[in-house]
């Protein structure tokens, strides 16, 4: 399946269509067969695969070891809490400065050419924050799994089970992070001392944690954080943008809803007109959750609506609340 070349073939989802690109541009999702095929057509030295799972921190699930007991075939595993940049608050997985990233990536194997395909064990989860990772710092060759591990495993793909062997180091330049892909906490408190619904420039935030945490009334997961939420945020539970399956031996597992579902999701959190607005990039809008993980989620569901500048608020609600000047909101 010839896709991605200087000038190239890319698979729409939405339309089962090929169109050709002078930009090479991976599709976002890509379907167990679709990577199977790709990985099959004797160009594998043009993909890496990458294991991205990430687990809550009060899990008792161990990422790295899951992913040394199985694997996609050929994967690597990116830590997304190792590929990280440090921050003032001891925060984890916050966006690595463009030197961090351009190591990581020759330690992966991986060129500025390389068809990167990322994908975690939940089926939906962590994967789009990876994504989020190369594409804001313009590797447009990337995907992830609709599905994950979950769903290669349950349409009967192979897996690798032996030690993982290392890549032939790849070479990665410098590259630019994209102006406005990150928000920072000062971002966040000018954004949210003016109301969206009076000032049309206001950049809508979107929360993607559970409903409770957001309204106040469920604790954070981190011990000692306050629940609430950012003045003049909505609520946007990244769930409303994902469908639950079930695997031939039980396990749930999510993949992204079609577009169509996706917008009733977004019309139903912030209103028809500003969804609109969202769309047709007239209200600029940022994705904000716990800790930058989830956020994701909502980016990647956006990206699907066609919505092209979508920030995150690397930080999220974690960073947020735990600065003793933050104004937080809550809803009984």
């Amino acid at each position: 399946m010839a896709l991605f070349r200087t000038s190239i073939r890319v698979f729409h989802s939405s339309t089962r269509k090929m169109t050709t690109s002078s930009v090479t541009r991976a599709p976002f999702l890509l379907s167990p067969n679709q990577v199977s095929e790709l990985t099959n057509s004797g160009h594998t030295h043009s993909v890496s695969l990458l294991d991205s799972t990430w687990f809550m921190p009060n899990s008792p699930r161990n990422a790295k070891d899951e992913f040394l007991s199985k694997r996609i075939r050929g994967a690597q595993f990116l830590d997304l809490d190792e590929v990280a940049s440090s921050h003032e608050l001891g925060l984890k997985h916050m966006m690595p400065d463009s030197q961090t990233f351009a190591r990581a990536c020759e330690k992966l194997g991986i060129s500025p050419s390389t068809h990167v395909i990322i994908y975690d064990s939940h089926g939906v989860f962590s994967s789009p924050r990876a994504l989020f990772m190369f594409r804001s710092f313009g590797h447009e060759n990337s995907s992830i799994i609709d599905g994950g591990l979950p769903r290669w495993v349950d349409e009967g793909h192979p897996l690798d089970t032996a030690a993982p062997i290392l890549p032939e180091p790849g070479t990665y330049g410098l590259p630019n992070l994209k102006e406005g892909a990150i928000k920072n906490y000062d971002d966040i408190v000018a954004n949210s001392q003016h109301d969206p619904a009076t000032n049309g420039h206001v950049e809508l935030v979107l929360d993607a944690r559970p409903k409770g945490r957001y309204t106040g009334t469920d604790p954070e997961p981190r011990p000692g954080l306050s629940s609430g939420h950012i003045p003049h945020s909505y609520s946007l539970t990244f769930n409303l943008f994902l469908q639950k399956h079930k695997t031939k031996t039980g396990q749930e597992y999510s993949t992204f809803l079609p577009p169509s579902e996706i917008k009733a999701a977004l019309d139903n959190a912030v209103g028809t007109a500003e969804a609109n607005q969202i769309i047709n990039g007239q209200r600029p809008v940022v994705t904000s959750c716990g800790s930058g993980m989830t956020a994701g989620v909502l980016w990647l569901g956006l990206q699907l609506l066609g919505v092209k500048q979508v920030g995150l608020y690397d930080e999220s609600w974690t960073g947020y609340s735990m600065r003793p000047t933050s104004q937080i909101q809550k809803t009984s």
